[in-house]
């Protein structure tokens, strides 16, 4: 008797958590511009670019935890944006066609600490050149209320959005 109780709690607990996470969509983060070119025009979604140091930046670790983990944004990020993730890491070796991409970005939008948030579209010219059209960008919610980061993070997004949107 004991163990089909503990066996049928244990497989409702199990139920409960198989529903939780198939009602909070998973992020879907990307390394590859073009990929991540084609996806926005496909979509009309901005692009979502999270300039990073994985594996040294404690601020872009807080945001990760206080914001993109929080479902407020899980939700918001699934509907409205195409995430790239922009990685600049000093312990590890990117490959180097995304280390000479992820450079070029820096450069492009003029990155000079992390983390570092953009977002716009990339337009392909007429002569293969990539033209992007900035919506802005943001950093760490700084001045949130503790616990709340993901509502002024997502405040602050959704005037970008708004202001730029195609």
């Amino acid at each position: 008797m004991k163990k089909t109780f503990l066996l049928g709690s244990l497989l409702m607990f199990m139920a409960m958590q198989i529903g939780l996470a198939q009602s909070t969509p998973a992020l879907e983060w990307h390394t590859d511009l073009a990929k991540v070119q084609q996806i926005s025009q496909k979509t009309n979604k901005p692009i979502f670019a999270f300039f990073t140091g994985s594996d040294w930046c404690g601020w872009c670790r807080k945001l990760q935890s206080d914001v993109f983990a929080k479902p407020e944004f899980i939700k918001w990020a699934s509907e409205k944006v195409v995430l790239l993730e922009l990685d600049f890491p000093r312990r590890t070796r990117l490959a180097p066609d995304l280390e000479k991409q992820n450079q070029e970005l820096q450069q492009a939008f003029g990155i000079k600490g992390y983390p570092t948030i953009w977002l716009f579209y990339l337009n392909e010219k007429d002569n293969n050149q990539r033209e992007i059209a900035a919506l802005g960008s943001l950093g760490y919610p700084m001045g949130a209320t503790a616990g709340q980061e993901q509502v002024k993070f997502l405040e602050d997004a959704n005037l970008l959005f708004k202001a730029g949107k195609k």
